[in-house]
């Protein structure tokens, strides 16, 4: 099977990237000043990152489809507002989780992004349920920016006059030379930013412009070290479908309303999930000293009792310290608890701590 690029593979190359293949994708991992600089530089100025291979899912319907779509995510999706974004979850009927993703009311339907190495398998499950009773494309036309950090919108708003004004998980159309663009003002990286879906053939263009105007091309690695230091999961590494939404602290993302109702799937088990407690769960774990956690490595108690294992662990830049997240035994999940982490065949200390390890910067608000 060949590898795929993306339309900005010509200017990754040109800016000297670091590629390696993911979900199918040569994507770029770093460039010349490598992660630790780039991540710096999106947390204290503006940094942009091709993720064109991401899935974009247009589901066309009404009310119809607002229902049925409600039976599947644990979603309030009839008052959810026109252009504005949820976090949500594909579940099996065990609570085991497909996919995160993010879903967005447009005037024709729902727009939903999907992990890249997701999209295709999300993609045959959502037509099936959906027992194809409407027209779904996941468009392979439209290229997928964000771009991210406190100068994002200043510079953002220059070449699309208006984008500044939009709150934090809301979005509208554009025009760029004549073409239809979709931002959305969110992200992944715990800094304000936007998202900006935009045919294959400007993308290139846009991007450039961007960059003249001071932002920088950044890397799958720093979007990784940004998103973890924000405590924000990565599919594939810290949700799977051996993992519940609850089990993964994310029950703030299911609607109380649902909830009450209970007729989506895998809302047996997330209601009783919520009633009853769960064995395990995801929490911050913060190694004493300079020690690296990565993913795999087992956690023990203080009794020598291996209780869980990191999903997620590096070198945190903005916070100058290792951070990690795992699933631990629900018993050990209280802040402050005493760890020991494995790490080449030696334990080392660490304390379970809260979300985020940096401090979320996004714009609740429009700035005006």
């Amino acid at each position: 099977m060949n590898t795929k690029k993306t339309s900005l593979y010509q200017l990754h190359q040109e800016s000297n990237a670091k590629f390696v293949e993911f979900a199918g994708y040569q994507m770029p991992i770093q460039y010349s000043e490598g992660i630790v600089e780039e991540h710096k530089f999106t947390r204290n100025h503006s940094g942009i990152f091709d993720v064109s291979h991401m899935g974009q899912l247009f589901i066309y319907g009404g009310e119809n489809l607002i229902k049925d779509l409600e039976k599947i995510f644990p979603l309030d999706l009839k008052n959810l507002k026109l252009n504005h974004s949820k976090y949500s979850f594909l579940m099996d009927k065990d609570a085991g989780i497909h996919d995160d993703l993010i879903i967005t009311k447009t005037n024709e339907g729902f727009l939903i992004i999907l992990n890249a190495a997701c999209k295709d398998n999300d993609f045959k499950i959502l037509k099936e349920l959906l027992e194809e009773k409407y027209k779904m494309v996941l468009d392979d036309n439209r290229s997928l920016i964000a771009i991210q950090g406190p100068k994002s919108s200043q510079i953002l708003n220059d070449v699309f006059a208006g984008v500044k004004d939009l709150n934090f998980m809301s979005g509208n159309w554009f025009s760029f030379q004549d073409h239809k663009v979709y931002i959305t003002r969110s992200g992944y990286t715990g800094e304000d930013g936007f998202e900006i879906s935009i045919p294959n053939d400007f993308v290139d263009k846009l991007t450039r412009e961007l960059i003249n105007k001071g932002s920088k091309l950044i890397g799958l690695g720093a979007r990784d070290t940004l998103r973890l230091e924000a405590g924000l999961c990565l599919y594939g590494h810290d949700l799977d479908k051996n993992k519940t939404p609850v089990e993964a602290n994310l029950k703030w993302a299911i609607s109380k309303e649902r909830i009450s109702k209970g007729d989506f799937i895998g809302s047996d088990i997330i209601i009783k999930q919520l009633n009853n407690g769960v064995d395990k769960i995801r929490v911050g774990i913060k190694p004493e000293g300079r020690i690296i956690a990565r993913e795999k490595t087992k956690i023990f108690n203080q009794s020598d009792v291996h209780i869980g294992e990191i999903t997620s662990g590096t070198f945190g830049p903005s916070v100058n310290g290792p951070v990690a997240m795992g699933y631990i035994e629900n018993e050990f999940s209280k802040k402050d608890t005493k760890v020991f982490l494995e790490v080449r065949g030696k334990k080392h200390p660490a304390n379970i701590c809260g979300l985020p390890f940096y401090k979320k910067s996004y714009v609740k608000g429009a700035t005006k």
